[in-house]
């Protein structure tokens, strides 16, 4: 009992002294302080150097031509090996025609987050000078059929298109292989 009332005692005495604060205390005078305006850098946006299409774009830029240029467009991956052992076959073919009429066009079935990570690095690395472009379209099942109705949709592939028509190849090639059905053409 003794103990409780020391702490009822305790209890109204942190009442009372609040209760007894300064008045003047409690109307304290604010100023107004001035705030320099804080500036705030852009965020830059990324800006890759290898364009992410989908596949009405790509269809329409390097499937559907109505030009007097080839179009040799391999569809590949940084994961896949036999697309990566095949790619300097596709450099060679570009170096050999680029006074002529022939685009080739590498088509990254990379995963778009990839693209900075993964795809862009070894691009840079392999010293790629071929036009490369990232395909962003989750509907294969839609959009491989429009390349090939021969095609499964394993890689590497390879769509050689011409004004007349293009011929669909589902396989690795080497340089002269290229130059043979180019040659062929």
């Amino acid at each position: 009992m003794k103990s409780l009332s020391l702490i009822s005692i305790l209890f109204l005495f942190l009442i009372g002294c609040k209760e007894n604060q300064n008045p003047e205390q409690d109307t304290a005078t604010v100023t107004e302080v001035e705030v320099a305006p804080v500036e705030v850098a852009p965020v830059e946006e990324f800006v890759s150097p290898i364009p992410v299409l989908d596949f009405s774009e790509l269809e329409q830029a390097y499937l559907q031509v109505d030009t007097d240029t080839t179009y040799v467009v391999n569809f590949w991956a940084t994961w896949c090996k036999p697309c990566v052992k095949e790619l300097p076959a596709f450099e060679q073919l570009r170096e050999a025609h680029q006074n002529d009429n022939l685009k080739v066009v590498l088509v990254s079935l990379d995963f778009p987050e990839k693209l900075k990570s993964g795809v862009i690095p070894f691009v840079e690395k392999r010293g790629i000078e071929s036009e490369v472009v990232l395909l962003d379209d989750p509907d294969a099942n839609s959009w491989i059929p429009k390349v090939s109705e021969k095609w499964s949709g394993a890689i590497p592939a390879t769509v050689i298109v011409t004004k007349e028509g293009s011929k669909f190849y589902e396989r690795s090639f080497t340089y002269e292989e290229l130059e043979q059905e180019i040659t062929s053409l």
